[in-house]
């Protein structure tokens, strides 16, 4: 059920009008709620700009997870307003004994309840689009721990409205759990939906262990290779992955990572795992694995996408790509988000500083 909202403050910009980073407050569903948003100085001159949400683990807090998942110099260069919404409390967790300030802050509540805050994040797409100009089909959701397993229930959800997401060292709620045990909607996608998962295959916390969590014989939470055939089939993607090997640029951090991509879905869809060998519940590039930065990772991969697919899904013959003048080329990446130079008859992608990620094939 969707709840009422009604947004009440805008608190003090911390940087100049160029650019902004604004704590916004909603009262939703009788609670005062918040949200950190950071809004780069391109979307403050007319550009309609994506939106990005950056969801922190359970018992987090936004402000903590924006310094350790700190996508606001990508969304200086690349145009994008970063979303940092903060968890509420959830008091029926809350043991015999303990008072209501030991509460945790939490986006899955414990189940029996009626919190489901997909429509906190909907409430807050409404409200960011009456203040700014918002590119409603460019949508995306990110998340850590809990918020990754957060992340799956938009995708699942609010797929209506999310245009692609990534999920860092947290699993996805298994049917069982998601309708017996919290009597939500099942995950029925409405389009086809690309998807990043960054999973660690030593982590042991029951939300997001390599190989799923079962109690007794009912299934909670599951494996990565059940998540990436889940979303895979619903894309329709080739059905073996092209791997491969990251590059060991740090060796000492005891981990290395394996690319695994779904390619060829409907609408140019892909799945995407970033397989952390030996990692544990991290976000790589802040701590554990140093090959890779996830923050990066996942904007260069979801930001190919808008709701309808990968940007561009048609190819382009090269006399389209030279009349493509108007905005500034940052990079040119291949299909598994490696930098490459301009290549005949592949298909690359071109990233612009608006924003704009648009796949072409060179045909000569």
């Amino acid at each position: 059920m969707k709840k009422k909202c009604l947004t009440l403050l805008l608190i003090v910009p911390l940087f100049s009008i160029a650019q902004e980073q604004i704590i916004k407050t909603m009262i939703y569903n009788g609670d005062s709620r918040e949200y950190i948003v950071y809004v780069p100085e391109g979307c403050n001159n007319g550009l309609a700009c994506p939106l990005l949400f950056n969801f922190h683990g359970g018992s987090g807090y936004a402000n903590y997870f924006i310094q350790t998942n700190d996508m606001r110099p990508i969304a200086d260069t690349s145009n994008f307003i970063a979303v940092y919404p903060q968890g509420a409390y959830d008091y029926d967790a809350l043991e015999d004994g303990q008072d209501s300030s030991e509460a945790t802050t939490s986006w899955i509540h414990k189940a029996p309840t009626d919190h489901d805050d997909i429509y906190f994040i909907e409430a807050i797409i409404d409200a960011l689009s009456t203040e700014y100009l918002i590119d409603a089909n460019r949508i995306y959701a990110c998340g850590y721990s809990e918020g990754a397993i957060f992340s799956y229930e938009l995708g699942c959800r609010l797929n209506n409205r999310i245009a692609a997401f990534a999920a860092v060292s947290g699993s996805m709620l298994s049917d069982y759990y998601r309708t017996n045990i919290y009597e939500w909607d099942g995950c029925f996608p409405t389009h086809p939906t690309a998807m990043m998962l960054i999973p660690g295959t030593i982590d042991q916390n029951p939300h997001s262990n390599y190989d799923g969590f079962s109690y007794l014989d009912m299934s909670l939470y599951m494996s990565a290779n059940d998540i990436t055939t889940f979303w895979s089939n619903h894309n329709n993607t080739d059905i073996n992955a092209i791997i491969t090997i990251v590059e060991d640029s740090y060796p000492n951090d005891g981990s290395t990572v394996e690319r695994k991509s779904w390619l060829n879905g409907d609408n140019c869809t892909s799945v995407q795992e970033l397989k952390v060998i030996g990692g544990d519940h991290d976000w790589p590039g802040s701590s554990g694995n140093m090959d890779i930065s996830a923050t990066n990772e996942i904007w260069n991969f979801v930001s190919k996408y808008d709701i309808n697919g990968l940007i561009d899904c048609n190819t382009a013959s090269s006399y389209e790509i030279n009349m493509n003048n108007d905005n500034n080329l940052i990079k040119v990446t291949d299909l598994l988000g490696r930098d490459a130079k301009e290549l005949k008859n592949a298909p690359l992608f071109y990233h612009y500083d608006n924003g704009k990620v648009i796949k072409k094939i060179l045909l000569y």
